[in-house]
């Protein structure tokens, strides 16, 4: 399943595209908190993928194979 780390990678960039030209605007010391704190969790999402890409981390819960088990009835 990693095209959905891939997938999720395009996205965060497809955000970062479209942000990236309000971010000189900011004068306000609160505008300025905000953009820091957005360009933050945008690193933090880009290199959570990238851990899950290059398998440095376990895939989440939802995205991980289970291997089927056979079940046996003991009577």
């Amino acid at each position: 399943m990693r095209h959905y780390a891939v997938l999720r990678l395009l996205l965060a960039g497809f955000f970062l595209y479209m942000a990236w030209p309000s971010i000189p605007y900011a004068v306000t010391p609160i505008e300025l908190a905000f953009w820091g704190g957005w360009l933050i969790f945008f690193l933090l999402i880009v290199g959570a993928n990238i851990a899950s890409l290059l398998q440095m981390i376990q895939p989440p819960i939802m995205e991980q194979q289970k291997e089927r088990q056979r079940q046996t009835y003991n009577y």
